[in-house]
């Protein structure tokens, strides 16, 4: 025996493990990474680590049970009708937890009572109501590399949703991520994943052979009771084939059960939709804002969809706007038919009495569906006729291919209606549920239930005449069953017959044949009611997983009409215009507004154009700071990804040609996990736009190269502009506060200038939003500074050194010294004091603007 056991066994039987203690240690060595919560009387227990995790992640007290070498062991504990909101918090921190239940019968167990894990709750396959956001989709993602390509399959398992995707380069892998926003990512142990994937909530290491391709090919088959993959259009995605193989696995092994709701396979492919990077998605605040509002953002205007499916379908249609513009021009021939005669308002009226049959379905297929789900699904599937009566007359085609997909089940209303009261309890334990005349067994296990309390008050008014006891009493408590109870003062009339069965202080209770043979009796009927009640619930639960797939396309349809009745509503309510798509190249803009900025402003918008076309690619934008350059950027983005979604867009007209990405690079900010400064991020994100736009790209791009010294800067900004002119000819929108790009516009084809203008009153700036052609005449970088609430002493003092470089021999060495940067950006021929002079207006310039041009001329020469 060596010291620590020597020791152990001094501490008495507390210091060996306990009988539980083992059974304990059994489960958690089967899920060494998950928190177990062991269930003990009312309380889920945690021990060792597990509890010292769960009290800090949860707040919680932790105490200890036992020894263990020596030492306490550590347990926290959390109530059994609680444990919801708990599961909720450690999920939302990236927490998985291992449900273990008690199955064993306590009265018939020697040593402790049997248990085992009955579910595993991860973040990534929760399914409970109350555990997930309605809104917003809850995926799990699993990746694979294969052969030098990135495989995903995404899971929304309360939906049934299963996609895959092949993905060629670690930036398109980026992309998707950030597109799903998955709650739980399973990897590889042997794959080693980019920093910025890293660094993600959620991720979960799986063993490198649940990856294996052969293996992961006949899970997927098994699932879909398939010969092949051909059908599902994934024959040739090995890498992809890897991430669902593993993904099925995984889902499996937590659910411990079938999963009938995932039907099948869908892939999508690059050059279906429009792509956007992760930086593109954060800058153009789809669905999220820094400040956590979602009114601040794109999804927030536009969602006002009347269900929660309809909301997730939108939110998942804002991130993956569509190439294919029969798709889009289809959603608008829908738009428009609802807009004829308001048709939309009645739709929305009653798509408000909807409940999330999508999610209810799965549950339903995982058998973990409660009672009040069927209620809401009997409401919804009750609504049905109305919708279809409302679409009846619908002359698009899309339109009535929803109707068609709707359908009415009236079969399952009525079974439905049979079967489940109006007011079920909220979980099937409590009994209750199973309508009455539903089954004539249940009705007579309850009836003899129920009618209890009437036997014993015909019994009390016997037993009283029978003895002459008038203060006898017949009754009932959990503890002790039935009895009779009568004061110690009435002793003497105590019928031979009765049986002693509790001593009170003042009294004792008594049991007769009579009595036993009824509570037996009592008792049995309500234990085989709510277990027979059970039963009953389970058959109906597998009679409605039956209509399974009828029920997840009638929740697809759903979701989609009501994005679209959405559409009309926010295009009458927002001012909002139908696109024209072309094959020809180019973004035509006429009056377009920001949909976000112009709704949150208590002032009017200024609408501006844009006009892109096959000769005009590039447009350099100057103006002063606040004067409205990123928003008119972003307005232009937003209003494309809105028309490819299938919405009217917030501008007079918009007409457009294909656009295969949408690439945006504003706004400074640095990333501290991994390293990188403020200006190595700018240099990544331009690096990537550079490496992988197109002519048919629409690019913004926001004060290239003022994270550097002057020269560096405006070297890397204008060699930039020329590459993307020259090299990629996307459709650009360059915004700088380097005055000298304006000459680009007069050295290249296709690149034209264009300012957001602005006028001094004073020493006051006055911002006027509106888009001119031609280059800016200034910055106002004081005046800005003055009205952002710099001290006036320090604007002061900026003023008077700003007149000492202009007038000191200063900037006229340094202009000399410059002399060689400004070579870089005109000819061999042509003087750069000859360029200013050719450009000069003086019927339009200041006397200001003339004394500053004097000075530059001075430094030049």
């Amino acid at each position: 025996m060596n010291i620590q056991t020597k020791q152990d066994s001094k501490q008495g039987n507390e210091t060996q493990h306990t009988p539980m203690m083992q059974q304990y240690l059994r489960i958690k060595a089967q899920h060494p990474t998950t928190l177990v919560f062991y269930r003990m009387g009312d309380f889920y227990e945690l021990f060792f680590d597990d509890a010292k995790k769960a009290a800090q992640l949860l707040d919680i007290t932790l105490t200890a049970r036992g020894h263990s070498g020596g030492q306490p062991i550590p347990m926290a504990g959390i109530p059994y009708h609680a444990a919801e909101n708990y599961i909720a918090r450690l999920l939302k921190q990236g927490e998985s937890i291992a449900i273990c239940e008690q199955i064993g019968d306590p009265a018939k167990s020697k040593g402790p009572v049997e248990r085992k894990v009955v579910r595993i709750v991860t973040p990534g396959t929760v399914t409970d109501e109350t555990l997930l956001e309605d809104r917003k989709d809850n995926l799990l993602v699993a990746l694979a590399k294969f052969d030098k390509c990135y495989g995903l399959a995404s899971l929304d398992l309360g939906s049934g949703k299963f996609v895959l995707r092949q993905i060629d380069s670690e930036s398109q892998l980026l992309s998707e991520l950030e597109r799903l926003s998955p709650a739980e990512l399973l990897f590889s142990e042997d794959v080693a994943l980019p920093a910025a994937i890293r660094e993600r909530k959620g991720l979960c290491k799986r063993p490198p052979w649940h990856f294996d391709l052969d293996s992961c090919r006949q899970l997927i088959l098994k699932q879909f009771n398939s010969h092949d993959l051909k059908g599902f259009g994934c024959e040739h995605l090995p890498s992809a084939i890897c991430a669902a193989g593993c993904l099925l696995q995984y889902v499996r092994d937590t659910q411990q059960s079938a999963l009938p709701h995932i039907q099948g396979i869908s892939v999508e492919h690059a050059d279906d939709g429009i792509s956007l990077d992760a930086a593109s998605r954060r800058n153009l605040e789809l669905d999220t804002h820094p400040s956590g509002q979602a009114r601040f953002t794109l999804l927030g205007v536009l969602d006002k969809t009347a269900t929660a499916m309809g909301s997730r379908c939108l939110r998942r249609w804002l991130h993956r706007p569509l190439r294919d513009q029969a798709v889009i021009n289809g959603r608008y021939a829908c738009i428009a038919s609802l807009l004829d005669n308001e048709r939309y308002q009645n739709l929305q009226a009653s798509l408000r009495q909807v409940g999330d049959i999508e999610r209810i379905s799965s549950r339903i297929a995982l058998k973990s569906a409660r009672p009040r789900d069927l209620l809401v699904l009997r409401h919804t599937l009750a609504v049905l006729p109305e919708l279809q009566q409302q679409l009846s007359d619908s002359d698009t085609p899309h339109l009535e291919s929803l109707r068609q997909q709707l359908r009415e089940h009236p079969e399952l209303v009525e079974l439905l209606r049979r079967a489940i009261v109006d007011n079920p309890p909220v979980l099937i334990r409590d009994g209750g549920v199973i309508a009455p005349g539903y089954n004539a067994e249940l009705d007579e296990l309850r009836d003899l239930s129920q009618n209890a309390d009437q036997f014993l008050i015909d019994m009390e008014q016997r037993e009283r005449q029978s003895t002459g006891i008038a203060t006898l009493k017949v009754n009932y408590n959990r503890v002790h069953g039935y009895y009779i109870e009568i004061s110690n003062a009435q002793a003497d009339k105590v019928p031979a017959h009765y049986t002693r069965k509790q001593t009170l202080k003042g009294a004792e209770r008594y049991i007769t044949a009579e009595l036993k043979s009824f509570e037996d009796k009592v008792l049995s009927a309500r234990e085989k009611s709510l277990s027979f009640e059970k039963a009953l619930y389970d058959e109906l639960l597998g009679i409605l997983a039956e209509a399974l797939l009828d029920l997840q396309r009638c929740a697809d349809a759903l979701a989609e009409l009501d994005v679209l009745v959405n559409f009309a509503e926010r295009a009458e309510t927002l001012n909002l215009t139908q696109p024209a798509l072309t094959q020809e190249p180019g973004i035509h803009i006429v009056g377009g507004r920001h949909p976000v900025v112009e709704q949150l402003s208590s002032i009017p918008f200024v609408a501006n154009d844009l006009d892109f076309s096959g000769d005009r690619r590039m447009l350099v934008i100057t103006g002063p700071n606040m004067g409205g350059k990123s928003t008119y950027m972003r307005q232009a983005a937003l209003i494309v990804l809105m028309a490819h979604i299938g919405c009217y867009v917030p501008a007079q007209s918009l007409t457009c040609g294909p656009i295969d990405k949408i690439f945006t690079r504003i706004g400074a900010s640095d990333d501290l996990s991994s390293g990188r400064s403020t200006f190595m991020v700018e240099m990544s994100e331009t690096a990537n736009i550079l490496h992988n736009a197109t002519a048919n790209s629409l690019i913004l791009m926001d004060e290239i190269g003022r994270g550097t010294s002057t020269f560096d800067g405006l070297s890397l900004a204008w060699a930039c502009a020329d590459y993307l002119a020259r090299n990629v000819r996307a459709f650009t929108l360059f915004a700088t506060h380097y005055f000298e790009l304006t000459t680009l516009a007069e050295e290249q084809t296709g690149i034209y200038n264009i300012h957001l203008d602005a006028m001094e009153h004073g020493d006051k700036i006055v911002f006027l939003h509106a888009v001119k052609e031609g280059p800016a005449s200034q910055s106002y970088g004081l005046q800005v500074a003055a009205l952002a609430g710099v001290p006036q002493s320090v604007i002061i003092h900026a003023k008077q050194k700003l007149t000492h470089l202009e007038n000191t021999a200063y900037i006229e060495q340094q202009s000399h010294q410059e002399v060689n940067q400004f070579d870089l950006f005109t000819s061999q021929e042509c003087h750069p004091a000859v360029v200013l002079l050719e450009q000069l207006d003086p019927d339009n310039l200041s006397p200001r603007q003339a004394l500053e041009t004097l000075y530059r001329l001075k430094a030049m020469l």
